[in-house]
């Protein structure tokens, strides 16, 4: 069977780290059809946009995509083209597995949890109201007026949504999750405690899925806590669901526990469309340098296999990096203490392919 995969190679190392794992899919054996899109800063010249309809009509039609990071201006310029394409394409389930890979730097051993982040709500659906502008100030004066407190009027302001819908099936998808994988417990993020009426609401949902699922552990935990016991003793959790921000936040600190951004691959889901991505940035420096570590992106790509039905292809390619990575000698300069041995982008995925055509012939 031959797979139909758009692929949005990005900007910065993007095209680098895609391009690597492009290689390393198809040296599995499985067949794909790559329909490249363009996207990201780098194409605005061209296309008046650094998000062409084109990429999402690909995507669409395609229902499965491959897409490298692409750079999003800090406090600037144009929306972020990853919450974009979540928004566009309602992808409101973040997948970031955190998995220990023996040979990795680490402060920790046998780590293995998943962040599931809800992706379309919360403070990062970008309802924003600049500073002094007439709906800030209308903001202000409703704020006033309902009596709900006092805000200065040289605020901007960003409203935090929490919708009963928006939790219900990103809390399902978890449970859901934890089943399709074998999985065994969820842990529900809120600061319910102070936020009463957002994540208070998601705290309440998750408390009646876990119902539904009654042959699943369900524990629910304080965001601020919950950073404490991760770093305490994460070996205690699984499968944690997270509204936007949270997730965002505690993902990144569950890649540091098992060695950074590096070995950080990523999904965005929806109920019919996912597009697979590693979870570090653009890093737009290190730009056609052959230096960016591909192992998260190809991570993400055993991702999409897993996705695809291509289980046998996706195992043989996660084993061929675990065997680079515990190897030690095909590895970039971020994932090495000794910067003299450190390779290049394009050399890691020479050695990835080297290992599945060595398995193939075992």
């Amino acid at each position: 069977m031959v797979h139909n995969v758009t692929l949005i190679p990005g900007d910065g190392i993007g095209p680098e780290v895609a391009e690597a794992t492009r290689r390393v899919l198809e040296a599995t054996g499985v067949a794909f059809q790559w329909d490249v899109a363009e996207a990201g800063a780098d194409i605005i010249a061209k296309y008046g946009t650094p998000l062409p309809d084109s990429v999402l009509d690909s995507v669409r039609q395609n229902k499965v995509a491959l897409k490298g990071p692409i750079t999003t201006p800090v406090g600037s310029g144009f929306r972020s083209v990853n919450v974009a394409l979540r928004k566009e394409l309602d992808l409101y389930a973040c997948v970031r597995p955190c998995k220990t890979y023996p040979g990795v730097p680490s402060p920790y051993k046998n780590i293995d949890l998943v962040v599931i982040r809800e992706n379309t709500e919360d403070l990062y659906a970008g309802i924003e109201f600049e500073q002094g502008t007439p709906e800030a100030t209308k903001l202000i004066q409703l704020t006033a007026q309902a009596k709900r407190g006092t805000i200065r009027e040289d605020s901007g302001i960003s409203l935090k949504v929490i919708s009963e819908a928006g939790s219900r099936r990103i809390l399902r998808f978890a449970f859901e999750y934890v089943r399709a994988y074998g999985r065994k417990k969820v842990t529900a993020i809120s600061k319910a405690n102070i936020l009463k009426f957002s994540d208070g609401l998601f705290l309440r949902v998750a408390n009646e899925v876990a119902q539904e699922y009654l042959g699943i552990e369900f524990e629910d935990r304080l965001v601020d806590n919950m950073t404490m016991q991760l770093v305490k003793n994460p070996r205690q959790f699984d499968v944690i669901v997270a509204p936007n921000l949270y997730g965002d936040i505690l993902s990144d600190l569950c890649a540091g526990l098992v060695g950074g951004l590096g070995v950080a691959p990523g999904a965005n889901v929806g109920d019919e469309i996912a597009v697979f991505e590693p979870t570090h940035g653009s890093a737009p420096k290190y730009a056609g340098q052959n230096r960016a570590n591909p192992m998260a992106m190809m991570l993400s790509g055993v991702m999409m296999l897993r996705y695809l039905g291509e289980k046998n292809g996706a195992d043989r390619l996660e084993k061929a990096i675990a065997d680079v990575i515990a190897e030690g000698r095909s590895l970039t300069h971020d994932m090495t203490t000794d910067s003299a041995s450190a390779v290049g982008t394009i050399q890691v995925a020479d050695a990835v392919i080297e290992k599945l055509a060595k398995g193939q012939r075992g």
